[in-house]
């Protein structure tokens, strides 16, 4: 069976770097492109030796047409604008396209699902084994406890995350609202300041921590009458998003296009 051909987006930044590593230390996959953003100061370098790996002779590009022709999936931490652009190439080229990006607006899920129609999408606010099984037990939770408990998710970051709540927050959020069938999007509260009134019955609030170097916590608080209940994840290394990702795309190979999350990869959602 032949490797799997695998282009890393955002190759040079600190996740990009990590992706790499984890797909040189995947047997059955190589490194066929990387890419960066126009203007980068990393175009042309050796992907793999900038990662800290050995020389693969992979150079950066900002060529993502060109690079993706020589691929079978392509793994994106980037920006909400450059995964759209990359989800209607993979689409055309019918890559698996494995999506780590968070702050995307429903536009841009609404354009990732067009491109699922031809492609295999896998698409998650976390990579992680722990996370993912922390929103099945946040979803049972939510579907036995009622409106008695008050839903709260804390998340913390580091100071250098620019979108908030955390893709994270909002996977943990919609597993809740799942939990409780209602629509998480008129059933949330994001921001507190000044005199907000009582809470709001069935609402699910975010807080969101910015500071230092967290890499990520999440809890989700279950607050009810005399009791408290919560369930929590620590993230300790970023290798373990990059190592889920590189799991996810070799999931992917193969598949039926559609839009796929995590719990999908990791058999959550396999019937009983």
């Amino acid at each position: 069976m032949s490797e799997l051909r695998v282009v890393i987006a955002g190759a040079a930044g600190r996740m990009g770097r990590m992706l790499i590593q984890a797909v040189d230390q995947t047997p059955g996959m190589k490194l066929s492109g990387a890419l960066e953003r126009p203007g980068s100061a990393a175009i042309g370098q050796d992907a793999s030796l900038q990662a800290g790996c050995g020389a693969s002779d992979v150079r950066i590009s900002d060529n993502a047409l060109e690079t993706l022709l020589h691929a079978d999936a392509v793994i994106d931490f980037t920006t909400p604008a450059s995964t759209v652009a990359l989800a209607a190439l993979a689409a055309q080229a019918r890559l698996v396209h494995v999506i780590g990006t968070t702050g995307l607006s429903p536009d841009d899920l609404a354009k990732i699902d067009a491109a699922a129609r031809h492609a295999v999408v896998v698409r998650s606010g976390n990579m992680s084994l722990g996370v993912n099984l922390l929103a099945g037990l946040v979803k049972r939770a939510a579907s036995i406890l009622g409106d008695d408990y008050d839903i709260e998710i804390v998340e913390m970051h580091h100071r250098m995350k620019v979108d908030a709540p955390s893709g994270t927050a909002l996977l943990l959020g919609e597993a809740a609202a799942k939990g409780r069938e209602i629509d998480l999007a008129s059933h949330s509260q994001r921001v507190r300041d000044g005199h907000t009134g009582a809470r709001t019955p069935g609402d699910i609030g975010f807080a969101t921590l910015r500071g230092g170097t967290v890499i990520g916590d999440h809890s989700v608080i279950f607050a009810g009458p005399g009791e408290r209940l919560e369930l929590a994840h620590r993230a300790e290394d970023r290798g373990l998003f990059a190592r889920g990702a590189v799991r996810a795309a070799h999931w992917g190979h193969g598949r039926k296009p559609g839009h796929y999350s995590m719990a999908d990869v990791l058999g959550f959602n396999d019937p009983q």
